[in-house]
């Protein structure tokens, strides 16, 4: 039995890795083009937002398109299977400055999601890609 599991755990990796992978991609998606944007002129509006909000965190400005891009383009990397252990640490570390700096005030309730995200980012950099990857 623990045999047949353990040649499962490449399909346990790719489940997790395109789990984090399509998160990280909405959620940088929403910063990139905000609903209200889509009506603007502007497409890229809530990457501005977002660097101020990051801003009003007491962080650098440009921090915030680095968050940005980091769950965006992270996100697409996940779910290719390519650069999976960079993904994964910028994606984990990203998620570690929102923890500090954003949900630690919110309890562990407010923080569960971003701890989630954390677990299976390290898992990603620790283990590998899994299954069906670029990497391979």
């Amino acid at each position: 039995m623990i045999r047949w599991l353990s040649s499962l755990q490449p399909w346990g990796a790719l489940c997790m890795r395109l789990v984090l992978g399509l998160a990280m991609l909405l959620h940088g998606w929403q910063k990139i083009a905000p609903f209200h944007s889509l009506r603007s002129h502007d497409l890229l509006s809530g990457m501005e937002h977002f660097g101020h909000y990051v801003a009003s965190l007491g962080l650098p400005y440009w921090l915030g398109y680095i968050s940005v891009l980091t769950e965006f383009l992270g996100g697409i990397l996940l779910l290719l299977g390519l650069l999976t252990r960079f993904a994964a640490f910028m994606v984990a570390g990203n998620m570690l400055v929102a923890l500090l700096f954003v949900n630690i005030h919110q309890g562990y309730h407010g923080s569960e999601y971003t701890l989630a995200l954390i677990a299976l980012a390290l898992m990603l950099l620790f283990h590998g890609p899994g299954a069906a990857a670029l990497d391979r």
